[in-house]
């Protein structure tokens, strides 16, 4: 059978399945062209990641598709229930990027309270002029120790980052609409290990005790922070949303990062992804990456690894 991993998939995948029979073809195929690719070619599966969208219409146009599977976490990107209905099996990994995604999340912290996003683009312009001048104007850091991190839904990538915090030294506060508590374990280098439980509280003391904030959540109908939910924040808060683009109203974000209200933002989603607002992409209080939470080489075997397992296991 024919396996098309349209937004690709590591070596590891591919070996897998061509031991097992599999086809593996990683052509990239424009998103108007998905369904006729799939019929003109045999393919059985196709796999995605965040770019390529599986429609209704792809799923009425390949009667003969038989899993869609998607590289990470969210479904936004593909309709599920619909094609589930139409017998067709929908598989994702939603372990396999999580320690990914919780790095990237303490990256932009990072960058944040020491101002490295700004530095970096500053540094080359003027590092030989206005040295000085620059070492004030980066002067104020903060240190994440002793600060409470607020994370905004429970799952394994909130568990991983909540993993990181306490490492440092972090005060982690946590809400989840499902997860009533959840057991964080910390293992060490040398075979110890340490058990605390995050138990979820309120929406709404998250965002009022929090001296940072982290967003893992999907998709959501509507914005999660707006003015509303900016008003409550403390003043000089940090936010950073490496779930999903559309959950933070970037309008009233700007306005906070202009105010002062909010120190900085760690951006890896966009609201109008994947082109990103100029004034959200020029904001020297954001950090900025494009989209690369599970973008590791590390995650993307895990990735690639657990696709090809559960492909084998049911057409195998």
């Amino acid at each position: 059978m024919k396996i098309l991993a349209n937004d690709g998939i590591s070596k590891n995948g591919v070996t897998i399945l061509e031991k097992n029979g599999f086809e593996v073809i990683t052509t990239k195929v424009a998103q108007e062209q998905v369904a006729n690719y799939i019929n003109q070619n045999g393919i059985g599966v196709v796999l995605v990641r965040s770019a390529t969208k599986i429609t209704k219409d792809i799923i009425d146009a390949c009667p003969d598709l038989k899993i869609i599977g998607r590289g990470g976490v969210g479904m936004d990107n593909i309709e599920v229930e619909y094609a589930t209905s139409r017998g067709i099996r929908v598989i994702n990994t939603p372990a396999a990027s999580s320690e990914s995604v919780a790095e990237l999340v303490f990256a932009h912290l990072f960058s944040g309270v020491r101002f490295l996003h700004d530095s970096n683009r500053n540094m080359p312009l003027e590092g030989d002029t206005h040295f000085d001048g620059l070492k004030k104007a980066y002067a104020n850091g903060l240190e994440l120790r002793g600060k409470t991190l607020g994370i905004v839904g429970m799952g394994r990538i909130g568990q991983a980052t909540a993993k990181i915090a306490l490492a440092l030294g972090m005060r982690v506060i946590a809400t989840d609409t499902i997860l009533s508590e959840v057991a964080i374990e910390l293992h060490f280098f040398d075979g110890q290990s340490v058990t605390t439980t995050l138990t979820s509280q309120s929406l709404e003391s998250v965002w009022k005790e929090s001296d940072f904030i982290s967003l893992h959540v999907p998709a959501q109908n509507g914005y999660l922070i707006s003015d509303p939910e900016l008003a409550l924040m403390k003043e000089g808060v940090g936010i950073v949303n490496c779930a999903r683009g559309g959950i933070i109203d970037e309008v009233a974000l700007i306005k906070a990062l202009d105010s002062g209200k909010v120190l900085f933002a760690g951006l890896d989603v966009f609201e109008s992804e994947p082109n990103p607002e100029i004034t959200i992409l020029m904001h020297p209080k954001i950090s900025l990456t494009p989209h690369i939470g599970a973008a590791t080489a590390e995650a993307q075997d895990r990735i690639s690894t657990e696709l090809a397992t559960q492909i084998i296991e049911i057409l195998g």
